[in-house]
């Protein structure tokens, strides 16, 4: 039980200082591959989408201006999330981005449990959660890092789903100008 909530404070303590990172600790907004941050982020991910059998599809991505450890990391979040929460059945997500007023538009859709209307906005919240930890386990930080890194970087994040009908994330970065 010690060994247990020390482990769960140790998780939370490395999530409070990526959250407090993510303004302090940023780098300077330089042109990126988003589809090499993509690349990067499912590397990271490689043992969960081998154990789970999930399938991760993407259309090829923009280049941005972004700070690429955190685009990296926002899109980690995303697809770690999507494949966390699917039950019952192999994750199937699949990464988009469009034009969109002069900015771009990423989507991270997944066939997972949803998200009730009602806890739409709360999800964004830093230690907001959903779920037990023994249903899902997690801090309940990781959204709150996506948004605050979406923010930092002048654009918006949100969701689009139904209880039990799949969900997709969505975010929106500045374009490069010569793109």
């Amino acid at each position: 039980f010690a060994v247990d909530g020390a482990l769960r404070m140790q998780h939370l303590i490395q999530d409070i200082l990526a959250y407090s990172r993510v303004s302090t600790g940023g780098r300077p907004l330089d042109p990126v591959d988003s589809g090499a941050a993509l690349k990067e982020a499912l590397a990271l991910l490689a043992s969960r989408i081998a154990e789970t059998g999930a399938e991760v599809n993407a259309q090829p991505l923009p280049i941005v201006r972004a700070d690429r450890g955190q685009l990296v990391q926002l899109l980690q979040n995303l697809i770690g999330n999507a494949i966390k929460f699917c039950k019952d059945r192999a994750p199937r997500v699949q990464v988009a981005a469009h034009r969109e007023a002069g900015r771009w538009r990423f989507s991270v859709s997944d066939n997972g449990i949803g998200i009730a209307p009602e806890y739409r906005e709360r999800i964004f919240g830093i230690f907001h959660r959903l779920h037990t930890r023994r249903e899902f386990p997690g801090t309940g930080i990781g959204l709150a890092i996506c948004k605050r890194i979406v923010e930092r970087h002048g654009g918006e994040i949100g969701v689009e789903s139904e209880q039990d009908g799949g969900s997709v994330f969505w975010f929106t970065l500045p374009q490069e100008e010569n793109t």
